[in-house]
């Protein structure tokens, strides 16, 4: 791919992700189709004018809501520095196909992700990877405490498993799984209650959140708020 390509796809794409921010806001949501899982995918080798090309988009337009360097300084947005690349990669996926459905997906992500081919979001999720993840924040003792027993143990009453059997070790994620530490505690729970209520269509996650009592998820959010990431 030359040189003139990519900087010509970096006007393109600017342009078109800018007017798709600039009128997400305002549009009408659309029913979401039905809800597929997208599997996550390895990043291949990127070329280096297209890690640029990515970098521009980054930090042109997704700064707007995801912060420079995808470090979100609002709980509405999430976190994406030191995001794991295949996870972020089929999350864009998602959105351009429409297949994931909570609220935020509707109203921003699905116009957001329209104008992005599959090499740009490749990149656009190897960048994100790249970054360095925030601090975690330290929330009330007691309920982090609460919080990191239930990440470690589950609830067996309820018949909640262990988190960290799919999230691992300090919430780092894996190629399959999201990173959730330092994720901010509201987002978490927004996920959570999308996840409860079937509109992000996860089979594994509606199982485990449907159980999932109002304590257990204001806990385990404000642990998972309080891990480094680096």
């Amino acid at each position: 791919m030359t040189t003139s390509i990519i900087k010509a796809r970096i006007v393109i794409l600017a342009a078109a992700v800018g007017a798709s921010l600039a009128s997400v806001c305002g549009a009408q949501a659309v029913a979401p189709t039905a809800a597929q899982a997208v599997a996550p995918v390895a990043a291949p080798d990127i070329d280096p004018a297209l890690k640029i090309a990515a970098q521009h988009v980054a930090v042109s337009t997704c700064a707007t809501c995801h912060g420079p360097q995808g470090r979100s300084a609002t709980p509405k947005f999430p976190v994406l520095a030191g995001q794991h690349a295949g996870y972020l990669a089929a999350q864009l996926k998602a959105f351009k196909a429409q297949t994931r459905g909570d609220p935020d997906a509707l109203g921003y992500m699905w116009g957001m992700a329209a104008p992005l081919d599959e090499d740009m979001m490749t990149a656009l999720a190897a960048y994100y990877s790249a970054q360095t993840p925030i601090q975690g924040t330290r929330g009330e003792a007691g309920e982090v405490a609460r919080g990191a027993d239930i990440y470690a143990n589950g609830v067996a009453a309820d018949g909640i498993p262990p988190c960290v059997s799919c999230h691992g070790p300090n919430a780092a994620g894996t190629a399959e799984f999201p990173r959730l530490a330092g994720q901010r505690a509201p987002y978490l729970l927004k996920q959570l209650h999308s996840f409860q209520n079937n509109m992000r269509n996860v089979a594994v996650m509606h199982g485990v959140a449907q159980g999932l009592k109002a304590p257990a998820m204001q806990a385990v959010a404000a642990y998972l708020q309080s891990l480094s990431t680096s």
